[in-house]
């Protein structure tokens, strides 16, 4: 399996950032790190061995990008409206830097988006945010609300973060078309929130896949279960 790590430079960011890269060929699926993680987590952690073979016969081709959460949500030496403002420069530099880079590269309109726990929340809250440029979204184990995050801070950079809050009024033609699949496991603690975006979009008659493992909890074991299965989907 071809792995390949780049590093370059977000003019948004004002720093590099690292991305490992899997794969020679295929749709191009973006996967965020959980919290505070780093662009090798998703090797480290087996979830890239469990889509080998999606990955060596060309269907995907798989961009582990890093985070910022340090900088952003978890930075707690910070004051909340620089935490949610520095996620805001994180959103655009994956719109107009990382995206088109990867439109380019792999002939495609829209790229897919994918995260466990914490990545889940950035692959969800992105596609969201950016649904003409995403055409397939998988979370796995995650948790949508980001107030928990900041300490009763509230103000339009935390709305349009917070898939609970601006979802209900999102409208998007895109959305119809988009691919989308929520994953959580009977005995994941983040549960409920995957089954309250669910509900959401429900209610707001978008297409989407609820799928709810009868075993496990929120461990990278279901994780690497669940990973390849969405993938056959695209």
């Amino acid at each position: 399996m071809h792995e390949q790590h780049r590093r370059f430079y977000s003019h948004h960011l004002g720093q590099d950032i690292d991305m490992l890269v899997f794969g020679t060929w295929g749709y191009p699926v973006v996967i965020f790190p959980t919290s505070g993680g780093h662009d090798n987590e998703a090797r480290d952690f087996k979830l890239i061995e469990a889509a080998r073979p999606l990955i060596e016969a060309g269907r995907v081709k798989l961009f582990c990008i890093d985070s910022i959460d340090r900088f952003s949500w978890y930075a707690k030496h910070l004051e909340p409206a620089i935490r949610v403002k520095n996620h805001v420069f994180y959103d655009q530099f994956l719109s107009d830097e990382l995206v088109p880079m990867l439109q380019q590269e792999c002939n495609v309109d829209k790229i897919g988006v994918a995260g466990c726990s914490f990545g889940g929340y950035h692959a969800l809250n992105f596609a969201l945010r950016h649904p003409n440029q995403v055409a397939h979204v998988f979370t796995m184990g995650a948790a949508f609300d980001i107030r928990q995050f900041l300490d009763g801070y509230h103000d339009d950079n935390v709305y349009y973060n917070n898939p609970p809050e601006y979802l209900p009024g999102a409208q998007s033609e895109h959305f119809q078309w988009m691919n989308i699949i929520l994953g959580t496991a009977e005995h994941d603690f983040c549960r409920h929130s995957t089954f309250n975006i669910s509900q959401i979009l429900h209610d707001k008659g978008i297409r989407h896949t609820l799928d709810v493992k009868p075993h496990g909890d929120h461990d990278w074991p279901v994780w690497r279960e669940m990973f390849p299965q969405y993938l056959n989907t695209i």
